[in-house]
């Protein structure tokens, strides 16, 4: 079994409803969920949106792939009605990241683990202390508790 670590975010709709039925689907789907972060507001990054995001955090026992997550994280989105456009951030219904798999460091096409923008996300930070203070990340070899101090 590995230990995957994933974000999530909405701002449209229903965002408390939108993040519990994605936690469901993940349940189903990918594996246990072990922990889970409280939902906080933040505000969209990267764009400009008058829409706050509800964000979280979850650590999750599965026995799926990289890739087999990856697949099943995009499918639940689109079944929950998220779009994907070629302009760049954009509100959204829900949005799913790995952030960590296990230890792994992995760059391809498809996927990369950790997730490339974790130490540049408070909105990903504050969760993710939350439930794995002492998580290191992979390349940085920082924990997240110490990437989460460098905002203060």
């Amino acid at each position: 079994m590995h230990k995957l670590y994933v974000g999530l975010g909405s701002n449209l709709g229903d965002k408390e409803k939108n993040l519990n039925q994605a936690i469901q689907y993940i349940k189903e789907r990918i594996g246990a969920v072990i922990a889970q972060s409280a939902f906080i507001s933040t505000v969209a990054w990267g764009y400009e949106s008058d829409n706050l995001f509800l964000n979280a955090a979850l650590i999750c026992r599965t026995s799926l792939t990289p890739y087999e997550v990856l697949s099943q994280l995009q499918a639940i989105e689109q079944e929950m009605g998220r779009t994907h456009t070629i302009t760049g951030y954009e509100d959204r219904v829900i949005d799913l990241d790995i952030l960590f798999y296990d230890d792994l460091i992995l760059n391809s096409e498809q996927l990369t683990i950790p997730h490339p923008l974790i130490h540049q996300r408070l909105f990903v930070l504050e969760p993710l202390v939350q439930i794995a203070p002492n998580a290191v990340h992979p390349l940085l070899k920082q924990n997240i508790k110490e990437l989460v101090d460098t905002y203060k």
